[in-house]
């Protein structure tokens, strides 16, 4: 292969960097959330299904606990047959080391990162397609839901220091997707300028001046972060 056809090949590429090496201890379990039982199988077992399921992804970069790796790879990868998974990386102690971790084992070898919470297993691969489709176009694309309630800011004693427009506050999801070289560099630029608290990706990109569009999510894409999350995302997957 020449030189341009490969480059051609790695722009078109799309990868998806799956984190999911937290230790869910809101959950008040002794197992990490993405590992516990969901109708029969580990939870993480779902979401990847969805991105196996998903024509516009081509390959995927799980990141775990590095303790979990051989079991990943064993009770879930290859139990469930998910051979897009292409590579499984030690996560490290922030959600934000994780992914550059994963970012990083991609090697360039892609033009486009997904970037979707392992935890989140009830995402649709037809919302993952639109938001791959539309970072062909833009440079930066999250998925996202209207607030529907009002947003209040308030200070360390409770009280109310501002409220803001509902119509324009919007309750960020995941996937969310990026050229390969801008999310790349705003990780490593996090990490050389100590930035702490990033709640998500898309957060670095903005630090850097990337505009970041948004499309609308899904209500049923939920995180699962606590036993009622857990509950929920069963009741929907019964359709009961």
């Amino acid at each position: 292969m020449d030189k341009e056809n490969r480059t051609d090949n790695i722009e078109m590429k799309t990868v998806a960097i799956i984190p999911a090496a937290g230790a869910g201890v809101r959950m008040g379990a002794d197992r990490a959330k993405q590992f516990m039982g969901l109708n029969g199988r580990p939870l993480l077992s779902l979401t990847l299904e969805r991105f196996q399921a998903c024509a516009a992804v081509d390959s995927i970069i799980l990141v775990v606990p590095p303790d979990d790796i051989d079991y990943c790879r064993r009770e879930i990868v290859d139990r469930y047959r998910l051979n897009k998974v292409e590579k499984i990386v030690a996560g490290g102690e922030r959600r934000q080391d994780s992914v550059r971790f994963g970012i990083e084992a991609a090697e360039g070898e892609c033009g486009l990162v997904v970037i979707h919470d392992g935890a989140r297993p009830l995402i649709e691969p037809y919302l993952i397609e639109k938001a791959v489709a539309a970072a062909r176009k833009e440079r930066a694309v999250i998925t996202a839901m209207p607030a529907k309630e009002t947003v209040k800011e308030i200070d360390r004693e409770g009280y109310v220091i501002k409220t803001y427009d509902r119509k324009q506050v919007w309750l960020v999801q995941t996937p969310q997707v990026f050229r390969y070289e801008d999310i790349l560099s705003a990780h490593q630029q996090a990490l050389s300028e100590g930035w702490e608290e990033m709640t998500d990706d898309a957060l670095l990109v903005e630090k850097m001046g990337i505009p970041v569009k948004v499309i609308p999510g899904s209500e049923n894409n939920i995180k699962v972060t606590t036993p009622h999350d857990r509950e929920l995302v069963r009741f929907l997957l019964n359709g009961k």
